[in-house]
């Protein structure tokens, strides 16, 4: 998986981090605060969808009198303690950063989610200083499944988008990473396990944790604690 690869490029909530299961309950909460019912389905609609453009389908969905800025910075809110506390990393990712870190192979995240909590949960799990970039769907024109968060990932990474293996744990972030031209491999997410065969069938490869790669390789001294 790894042959002539020279970066490694993260997907944050479901790829690297296990959180998706926090934001049906927020918008839950959220959408209560204005009378109105978690729709069924609101989930898949917003999949891939960068921050920004989130905060306008709710706004624009669901008559929202707050400004996007307000709607994100609520979001911001009401997610911080859940991703500074209870947000886990994927098994086996912290081993894998490592290696990848100790081997001399860029890493970036390229993510729907916004900045702020991106580095809220990489620092709680000291791991801000392993990647090269961030970027994040609302610094590009289009989010997922456009390729452009993976392109720019590569391009401050430094390295060819062939030279990237991407990890998705979504059926639009595959299609993202697969459209910039990157090798994709599909992690495992309770969130999306009714997509596991469609999931396979889209990207190059499939893990159901990090623990399947690290088990393959040899390990460099100095793996993180």
């Amino acid at each position: 998986m790894l042959r002539d690869i020279e970066a490694v490029l993260f997907d944050l909530d479901g790829s690297l981090v296990d959180s998706m299961w926090i934001w049906e309950e927020i918008d839950r909460i959220y959408l209560g605060r204005f009378g109105i019912s978690l729709p069924e389905g609101l989930q898949s609609a917003i999949e891939g969808m960068s921050f920004s453009e989130t905060a306008q389908y709710f706004k624009t969905r669901f008559d929202i009198p707050d400004s996007l800025d307000q709607i994100k910075e609520t979001w911001n809110e009401m997610a911080w303690e859940q991703y500074t506390h209870q947000v886990p990393l994927k098994d086996g990712a912290r081993e894998f950063v490592a290696y990848c870190h100790n081997s001399g192979i860029r890493l970036g995240i390229a993510t729907s989610n916004s900045r702020q909590l991106v580095e809220n949960v990489i620092k709680v799990h000291g791991l801000l200083g392993c990647f090269d970039c961030i970027v994040t769907a609302c610094d590009v024109e289009k989010g997922k499944p456009a390729p452009d968060v993976y392109l720019e990932a590569a391009r401050q990474c430094g390295v060819n988008p062939e030279m990237c293996l991407v990890f998705e744990d979504i059926i639009p972030g595959i299609l993202a990473g697969k459209a910039a031209g990157m090798k994709v491999c599909a992690v495992w997410d309770a969130y999306s396990k009714e997509q596991d065969e469609e999931k396979k069938r889209l990207s190059d490869y499939y893990i159901k944790n990090y623990f399947d790669i690290m088990e393959g390789l040899s390990l460099p001294g100095g793996l993180l604690a």
